[in-house]
């Protein structure tokens, strides 16, 4: 549904652009954005949990692109009782120009079509090992959510991952939930609702 594109590489920049965001250069640069709170843990969990080949020191990302995985795993878990993986957050500019030595689908380290891991807006969940109904949730969440203009998503063949960038308009979106979207009610349990009233 969501396939890798130039473009989507672009509206990925575009956001990046438009919030002012450095290009994380490597590990000095990382380490003062976690100090200044700039980019915030992603924390494991119930709902949870990371690919365990993931550096400690980059299970990080903005604070909107946090919450939004803590959203969507807390959605997915409410639905299928399983727990969504984290594989990849916050990168370099070092470690993707060494990603880019042994991965040629990995996208540049410079330019328009730069990653976005590269500013902290991104997280790649793991595809792999999802049964056609768990995919199909997850790519109708990610509609919705792209529909909305609050993510640019990417279904990756060669790593299975859904790569997703999240827009710092998520913050402001998410404030005017009182709840995440997670389910429709079954129209059986609405009619057994009103029964009971």
């Amino acid at each position: 549904m969501f396939r890798p594109s130039h473009e989507s590489l672009l509206v990925q920049n575009a956001e990046v652009d438009r919030l002012e965001l450095p290009r994380i250069q490597d590990d000095d640069e990382l380490e003062a954005l976690k100090a200044s709170g700039a980019l915030q843990p992603i924390l494991a969990g119930e709902t949870l949990r990371f690919d365990p080949r993931l550096d400690p020191s980059r299970r990080y990302c903005r604070p909107w692109t946090r919450d939004f995985v803590q959203d969507v795993a807390q959605a997915y878990y409410h639905r299928f009782h399983e727990q969504i993986q984290v594989n990849s957050a916050v990168r370099t500019v070092k470690v993707q120009k060494k990603l880019r030595r042994h991965n040629r689908n990995a996208a540049p380290a410079e330019g328009d079509t730069a990653s976005s891991h590269l500013a902290g807006l991104t997280v790649d969940l793991q595809r792999r090992g999802m049964s056609q109904d768990q995919i199909h949730w997850m790519e109708h969440y990610l509609f919705y959510m792209k529909a909305l203009g609050l993510v640019e998503p990417e279904e990756e063949r060669h790593q299975w991952v859904f790569h997703i960038m999240v827009s710092g308009r998520y913050a402001d979106w998410r404030e005017t939930q009182d709840i995440i979207p997670m389910e429709r009610p079954e129209p059986a349990a609405i009619t057994a609702d009103n029964r009971a009233e």
